[in-house]
């Protein structure tokens, strides 16, 4: 879907056959100023979404920018003042808000979790833990927070995970599956499997073919003794159970990435407000 689309679809449900509170109260010729507000302290995202939303309705509506995506922002502060037809600024309010709250509540927590290993070589990675047809402006929020996005979906990437692997049989039968079939099809996706301890480890190394290798609910110091074995011959990414407390013991095994579904489906919001600006 197309930021386009998006922004089409939702506007159909949030407006639907007409906004008849706006169409009620304010002549269709009415031109209008807003502000948006900052409410809180946090790291912006979305400034580029709003406007793309505004143009959608009026091509001609007129921005002045006070603050750009990834900046750090304080309660009180505007990000913009915008210039347009009542009809359009009260319109598209909500789902301007809706997607700026929510994509600097995620860029914020994103930022914690890189703040809190900074130093280290280790990476934080979102997951497919996203809302649906929301997940290419949450991963946009997570790179302006300042980390890395995994995968977009199901077809840019192989993941082999713990159910794969079941369903299939063996580590080695999902390896070589996978393998052969890209081949047959011409694709060239790279490979990442999850192991679950250091005998999945060890039989991924003994049959190779792949990318990256998944360490799973692993402790610190069984991810440090896996890193060792893997040695440096693929890259690495542990999961599962990694928060702000314990983020630092995981980043000091040498890790390549750490993978946070918590960025996404546990940030909140950002509280942010649009009010009219009168003369």
């Amino acid at each position: 879907m197309t930021t386009q689309e998006f922004i089409a679809a939702a506007l159909l449900e949030d407006v639907g056959s007409g906004d008849y509170s706006t169409l009620a109260s304010i002549p269709a010729g009415a031109k209008g100023k807003a502000v948006l507000k900052i409410k809180e302290g946090g790291i912006l995202a979305g400034m580029q979404v709003a406007q793309e939303i505004f143009h959608h309705l009026e091509e001609g509506a007129k921005f002045t920018l006070y603050k750009k995506d990834g900046d750090a922002v304080n309660n009180g502060e505007t990000a913009f003042t915008v210039e347009a037809s009542v009809h359009t600024i009260l319109k598209v309010e909500r789902l301007v808000l809706n997607c700026m709250q929510r994509m600097s509540g995620i860029a914020t927590l994103t930022n914690r979790y890189v703040d809190k290993i900074k130093g280290y070589k280790t990476k934080i990675l979102d997951t497919r833990k996203t809302t649906p047809l929301f997940r290419e402006f949450e991963k946009q929020a997570v790179r302006i927070g300042g980390g890395y996005n995994l995968r977009m979906g199901l077809y840019d990437m192989i993941m082999l995970k713990d159910n794969h692997i079941d369903f299939c049989g063996s580590i080695e039968q999902a390896i070589k599956k996978t393998n052969e079939y890209l081949a047959t099809n011409n694709l060239d996706l790279k490979i990442e499997i999850e192991t679950r301890n250091l005998d999945d480890v060890r039989r991924v190394l003994e049959t190779g073919n792949v990318y990256r290798i998944m360490l799973d609910n692993y402790s610190p110091e069984l991810l440090e003794e896996a890193i060792e074995m893997i040695g440096g011959r693929y890259e690495t990414e542990a999961s599962g159970g990694i928060n702000l407390d314990n983020i630092i013991s995981y980043a000091r095994t040498g890790v390549d990435y750490v993978s946070c579904g918590a960025i996404t489906n546990q940030a909140v919001s950002m509280d942010l407000s649009l009010k009219a600006q009168l003369a």
